[in-house]
């Protein structure tokens, strides 16, 4: 077969692969686009480093959104999910501050003696 022959049939090969693949349109790529970004927001790995007012402040943000209603059925499961990852968060920390919280003890005289730790119960 001459070089011009099996040039024009690898491209008739080649043009057949490219019609099987499906069609690119703006809808198509916002898509993806879309996609990759929820997939990158359900990682959440960014919540464990929010001290306790930034996440708490988001917290209540998608608590707004959610009760509002406006917010499309896809988007409404990932800020969700979100949102429970950053109560997760935010009892975390709060945890680690109650533990932090000493009660100051005082003695018969009510002068101080020393501390113990806080039963909030």
């Amino acid at each position: 077969m001459a070089p011009q022959a099996r040039l024009k049939t690898r491209y008739g090969a080649i043009r057949g692969q490219l019609a099987e693949l499906p069609r690119i349109t703006p809808r198509s790529i916002r898509a993806t686009f879309e996609t990759t970004i929820m997939a990158d927001n359900n990682n959440h790995s960014d919540v464990q480093r929010l001290p306790f007012e930034r996440a708490i402040e988001e917290l209540e943000s998608i608590v707004k959104r959610l009760e509002e209603g406006k917010v499309p059925l896809e988007e409404s499961v990932a800020i969700y999910e979100r949102g429970e990852v950053l109560k997760r968060r935010c009892e975390e920390l709060l945890r680690q501050a109650e533990a932090r919280v000493e009660k100051i003890t005082l003695d018969a005289a009510g002068k101080p003696t020393g501390t113990e730790p806080l039963d909030i119960k």
